[in-house]
């Protein structure tokens, strides 16, 4: 298991740090592992991205959604693929420097499922 998926502590409480050019993708075992760190939805395409969508009752509700997430993004210097719709939003997360999945994917998916909860209780 690699230090990554030891971590102790929810993700939601973790902070996004930068990630090194070289570092590998979390893949295989870890990255079940990390998955199920996460809420129900969250879904690992190809062991490069894993991507969610949220329903909401109307526009406002997901364009509120939406300003949460990227204001978190921002904040996290972490940056989502977000598609806004309505009544719902697909969240896709990868780290681009490394072409795959780190530990930031899986700590901004934990705060995006706060952020719903928050919207959506």
């Amino acid at each position: 298991m690699s230090e990554t998926a030891r971590q102790t502590g929810s993700l939601k409480d973790r902070s996004c740090k930068p990630c090194r050019e070289g570092t590998p993708p979390i893949i295989g075992e870890d990255l079940r592992q990390m998955r199920a760190m996460l809420d129900e939805g969250w879904n690992v395409i190809g062991e490069h991205h894993i991507e969610k969508e949220f329903k909401f009752r109307d526009w406002a509700e997901a364009q509120d959604f939406t300003k949460r997430v990227a204001d978190l993004a921002q904040q996290e210097d972490h940056h989502p693929d977000i598609l806004l719709q309505w009544g719902k939003v697909k969240v896709t997360l990868w780290t681009h420097k490394i072409n795959g999945l780190s530990q930031n994917d899986f700590i901004l998916a934990a705060k995006t499922d706060e952020i719903a909860r928050q919207i959506q209780p």
